[in-house]
């Protein structure tokens, strides 16, 4: 079975971006959605709309956002179509919050592991493909926060992330934190909902991890540790298990004494059983061939 390319660069820069995208090979068809993490108020981490203002605009994207589950600047649709503007993303590209009007839209899951259907933001019907533009970094609760959570945790509602992180059991947001299940069914849930989205677009999809401000906190934290360790590169692929696999090693393989702070984090919250589980749902693969651009 042939591996999944992951392609890379260690040029951090606007126009490696769409150098990097170009090397997939693909062209998103008709209205591309384009998923990133908007960041928190207060976050200093998050990638800013600048940067991504040239990938953004050769696909023709618009950016999708829905809702979080937790108190913040972006748990309802007015707060957070106000945050959009602050962070100047509504400056530079239409917006869509997902899941800003009821009902939400269902993924079937026939397959999953612990959960077996996503609440998802309802404009997604309204996309016919989609670039996953993912921050790589660490989290507090996943452990680290790449392509397979911007799959699940991103593109699911307000609903649905409370559904994720409940394992199942809630889709009532102010009871998120009365049903926390043990580590791994989350992250295992967390992989039976981004395959549902896989799945939704099958081939019309790809993904983008930018390894930068390596940070052991999400772009979702209010209060954010700076960056443990020196930026690492940019990656793309096809396959968003291959992506993240590709970025976990190259934390392991770095040279930055920094990096242990961060697989702490990874390995305190078992992150890479997420990795595992995405991989035996078979919506991409572990094994994969890392080709540096760079070099060509």
């Amino acid at each position: 079975m042939e591996k999944s390319k992951v392609y890379f660069t260690k040029e951090i820069t606007p126009e490696s971006l769409v150098k990097i995208y170009k090397k997939l090979g693909v062209n998103l068809k008709g209205n591309v959605a384009v998923k990133l993490h908007s960041g928190e108020q207060g976050n200093q981490n998050y990638v800013k709309p600048e940067f991504v203002k040239q990938i953004i605009d050769y696909v023709g994207g618009t950016v999708v956002e829905c809702n979080t589950a937790y108190e913040g600047a972006r748990n309802s649709t007015y707060k957070h179509k106000k945050l959009m503007s602050d962070h100047q993303w509504t400056k530079y590209f239409n917006v869509d919050i997902m899941d800003a009007e009821a009902p939400d839209l269902i993924l079937d899951i026939p397959n999953g592991k612990v959960i077996k259907k996503n609440y998802v933001g309802k404009n997604l019907k309204n996309y016919d493909s989609m670039l996953v533009l993912s921050h790589f970094k660490g989290h507090p609760m996943g452990g680290y926060g790449g392509a397979l959570k911007q799959l699940s945790i991103g593109v699911s509602s307000s609903a649905g992330k409370t559904y994720i992180h409940s394992a199942g059991k809630e889709t009532d947001q102010t009871k998120l934190w009365d049903n926390i299940p043990e580590q791994d069914k989350f992250l295992e849930s967390m992989a039976d909902a981004a395959s549902s989205v896989v799945n939704y677009f099958k081939d019309n999809i790809c993904y983008i991890n930018i390894m930068c401000n390596l940070s052991v906190d999400c772009d979702c934290c209010a209060v954010a540790e700076d960056p443990c360790m020196n930026d690492i590169g940019v990656l793309a692929s096809l396959d968003p298990i291959a992506i993240d696999q590709a970025c976990i090693d190259l934390v392991y393989n770095s040279t930055d004494k920094g990096k242990d702070h961060l697989i702490e984090r990874i390995e305190s919250r078992n992150g890479v059983h997420t990795i595992e589980s995405a991989s035996k749902l078979g919506f991409g693969s572990r094994d994969y061939e890392l080709i540096n651009i760079d070099e060509n």
